[in-house]
Parts: structure tokens; C-alpha cells; sequence
């Protein structure tokens, strides 16, 4: 990342393009209204292994690739004026994965959480994680929890990483804190519920972006994505860009957001 992320100004809506960023300048050629941007991003990183094997590599490399990419979105999502983005870095099922596969991305995940957490530190970003951190190995878990306490109290974008995350075992974990709690079941409600997710103070996501072409939810954010929009293109993860991004977004202001009801 760079220093210098511009925050979103209200000159926006007048036409006074003077104080813009690159990325936003782009956003409004297309036509997108920077004061009603999605909030929270979610993104699904699929592609990263069957972008190598086309090419002849090993899984790793595309792994490699997939994390300069995640560099150069979470920029492009701040610079754009978006205040939440929680990326699918490694779910709990993907254990299952050849052990050298598994081995090669937690470490690359601490390498990336170390080496990038002062240029996140000094461009505002805060960082969050979600998933049963207690499970992966610790020296990950060590520059993950470094990285929370640096940045907690920067007020830029919130970068949330999913590690070892699945959306069922989220349930699961907030359904045992209440019995822990002893709360009485008929006290038990939706917003309850969410209250006890692993970051209950998150907005639920407004669009879901899912690369590689696959039309699957992944078990990614599953009650917190309940009516968030979802946007599905081919591009693999490893070739997604700032111009995917944007066609995400515009894509996204072009629907109706009904929430179960119906709108005239």
C-alpha cells in the first residue's frame, strides 16, 4: 500500500472533481454516486490455485499472486470511500487441502501480516479477524493479534481477514457464548444473535463479490449476508482489479434492495 488514501468528501455531490483520488475519478466515469457506496464489502478470493495450474505452476505461486492483489483491492476499496472490507482468506474446511498447500498459505498469510502492517498502520487501516483464531498455528496468530492492537484505534477502512472461518461454526460459537451467559431461551433473538458474532460491532456486508466464476455462498458470512447483493465474475482472483471493483459497485447501485419487502 501507499501513504496518502484520500477520504470521501462531500464536494463529491457538486461536481468538484478537484479533491478526488484516481479511484474515485474512475468510479464517477462510470456513472457510480460516491455518497451511496456499499458500506461493508465482502469478498470471496476464489481462483488463486486454478489461475496457476493453467499456467503451469504450482498452487503456491497463485496463492502469491492472490495476495498482491489483496493489496492493491484494499486500497482501491479505501481510496474509493468504502469503510468495511472482510476478505475470505482460509475457511475451516480448507484443511482439507494437501498439507505442503496449507502449510505454504499460513505462512504466507504471516509473512503478509507482518510485512504489511506498517504501511496499514500508517494509512489508517484498521485491522480485524474473524474465525476460530485459537486453531491456527502461532506464529500466525501472534502477527494477527499484533496486528489487531496496532491498529485498533484508527478510524480508516476496517480490513477484516477470515481465517480458519466458516459461517456455521460462527453460529455455533455465538449460540455456546449464550448458554455459557445462561441467557433464558425465550430471551434469544436475531439481534441477540448478532450481538455474539465474532464482530458483532461490524455492519453486515451490502455486496458480496465472488471471483472465478463459482455461484456458491461458501459458507462465507452466512447469517450476516442474509440480503447483502451478490456480484459473481469470471475473472480469477489473481487478475482482479480496481476496474472489477468499480463494475462491482456500479452493478450494485443498479439493483433494488428490497429486504423482503416489496417496493413499488
Amino acid at each position: 500500500m501507499r501513504q496518502g488514501i484520500t477520504d470521501n468528501h462531500h464536494s463529491e455531490s457538486t461536481g468538484n472533481t478537484t479533491a478526488l483520488n484516481s479511484v474515485q475519478k474512475a468510479a464517477i466515469e462510470l456513472g457510480i454516486n460516491l455518497e451511496a457506496l456499499p458500506s461493508h464489502i465482502a469478498i470471496i478470493m476464489d481462483g488463486n490455485g486454478r489461475w496457476a495450474k493453467k499456467r503451469g505452476f504450482a498452487r503456491l505461486l497463485g496463492h502469491r499472486e492472490g495476495y498482491k492483489t489483496l493489496r492493491s483491492i484494499l486500497l482501491a476499496a479505501s481510496e474509493l470511500g468504502v469503510k468495511y472490507l472482510t476478505v475470505y482468506a482460509f475457511s475451516a474446511e480448507n484443511w482439507r487441502r494437501p498439507e505442503d498447500e496449507v502449510a505454504g498459505l499460513m505462512k504466507l498469510i504471516e509473512t503478509a501480516a507482518r510485512d504489511e502492517l506498517r504501511a496499514m498502520h500508517q494509512n489508517n487501516v484498521r485491522v480485524c479477524v474473524a474465525g476460530r483464531k485459537e486453531q491456527i498455528p502461532l506464529g500466525l496468530r501472534k502477527a494477527l493479534e499484533h496486528g489487531i492492537e496496532t491498529t485498533k484505534d484508527n478510524t480508516g477502512i476496517t480490513f477484516t481477514l477470515a481465517v480458519n472461518y466458516g459461517g456455521r461454526a460462527e453460529i455455533v460459537d455465538a449460540v455456546k457464548s449464550l448458554i455459557t451467559e445462561n441467557v433464558p431461551a425465550e430471551q434469544i433473538t436475531e439481534d441477540l444473535i448478532s450481538q455474539h458474532l465474532y464482530n458483532p460491532n461490524h455492519p453486515e456486508p451490502d455486496l458480496m463479490i465472488r471471483t472465478a466464476g463459482e455461484m456458491r455462498w461458501s459458507n462465507f458470512l452466512i447469517w450476516q449476508s442474509a440480503y447483502c447483493e451478490l456480484f459473481v465474475t469470471e475473472v480469477p482472483w489473481p487478475e482482479f482489479s480496481s476496474k472489477q471493483l468499480l463494475e462491482a459497485v456500479s452493478t450494485f447501485q443498479q439493483r433494488t434492495r428490497k429486504f423482503g419487502a416489496v417496493v413499488e
